[in-house]
């Protein structure tokens, strides 16, 4: 029995393995530039985020229909379950699917499907995150708001992914104002390819409530204080980190670092199909690689559980946290 945690920093689109890549491009006759599954995941090496970011969206070519994105989450759900995890928080990138053709309704229907029996078929309780591309514009990212409207009682946050650098979250304010006044909690990517004046300006100009990453806060100190002070969470993926270079290595991550300076941090598998790990081989990786304790994972744990959006459900909160506390290590 895997420890409780929740996952808060897993984008949909990038749990598409290559079986499954394969089977939907057969299905909705869609031609993969790769003979098999092997050859796929040989491409499954990057050179940095643009590298990863380029793949990932042409990936996404095969996800065409409800039952798709049925099939995408719910083949996530199980395979999170089989880790450990409780709670999700599941990203969707809507503009990288409309703007191929599928509607938002098409995504969010599909997703939904599947999230609605996650409960009874997974154990894990759910909530959906729409982010928007940073690298289009600020006008495409009020589009895809003003699309959601429809769907906004499946959807209970807003974030902001893709190429990070050359992109401000300044140039997203008028989007987060208007999802605020919806009644949306923000998330934003800051701070792992962008430098940590991003990270202030998710959090000054956005109103952000969770850092995704935010892995250079570290490079100043006056920030790293803040965050410890406001208990902000970072949603920390070290997987991907050495993945996309922002690392070199595990063991030079500087989770043990962060978690030693006060940091409310987490740990998350952003992409798994793409980097090497779901979030229990996650939290199994950093245990060997930065000699992390079983106290220590067992906080990283609790911290997932404070940093989830689930104010509406003390309750719940409550019992996945006593779930943690009571959790026996082999």
């Amino acid at each position: 029995m895997p420890l409780p945690k929740a996952e808060l920093h897993l984008h949909i689109e990038g749990t598409l393995e290559p079986e499954l890549a394969f089977a939907l491009a057969a299905r909705n006759g869609v031609k993969l530039p790769y003979a098999d599954t092997e050859e796929l995941r040989t491409a499954y090496l990057f050179d940095d985020l643009q590298s990863f970011l380029d793949l990932y969206y042409a990936l996404m070519a095969v996800l065409r229909t409800e039952q798709d994105f049925e099939e995408l989450t719910d083949a996530y759900l199980a395979r999170a379950a089989a880790q450990g995890v409780r709670h999700a928080e599941i990203f969707f990138d809507p503009q990288a699917h409309t703007a191929r053709g599928v509607s938002i309704g098409t995504v969010v229907e599909g997703l939904g499907r599947a999230l609605d029996r996650s409960e009874e078929r997974h154990g894990i309780s759910t909530q959906l995150i729409m982010c928007f591309l940073r690298d289009e514009s600020a006008e495409s990212a009020m589009a895809a708001l003003e699309a959601a409207m429809p769907y906004l009682h499946r959807i209970s946050a807003v974030g902001l992914d893709s190429a990070e650098v050359g992109h401000p979250p300044v140039k997203f304010r008028e989007v987060y104002e208007a999802a605020a006044a919806l009644g949306l909690r923000k998330v934003a990517h800051a701070g792992e390819e962008g430098p940590p004046e991003y990270i202030r300006e998710a959090l000054d100009v956005l109103g952000v409530e969770r850092i995704d990453h935010g892995l250079r806060c570290m490079e100043d100190p006056e920030l790293v204080e803040r965050l410890v002070a406001d208990r902000v969470p970072l949603t920390l993926c070290p997987l991907s980190n050495v993945r996309l270079r922002a690392i070199d290595t595990l063991q030079e991550h500087p989770l043990r670092a962060m978690m030693d300076a006060g940091l409310l941090c987490t740990v998350n598998s952003d992409d798994p199909a793409y980097f090497g790990g779901y979030v229990g081989d996650t939290f199994h990786a950093v245990h060997e690689a930065l000699d992390l304790d079983q106290e220590r994972l067992r906080t990283l744990a609790r911290n997932s559980f404070e940093a989830a959006f689930l104010e509406h459900d003390e309750e719940r909160r409550a019992r996945y946290l006593s779930e943690v506390e009571a959790y026996a290590f082999d």
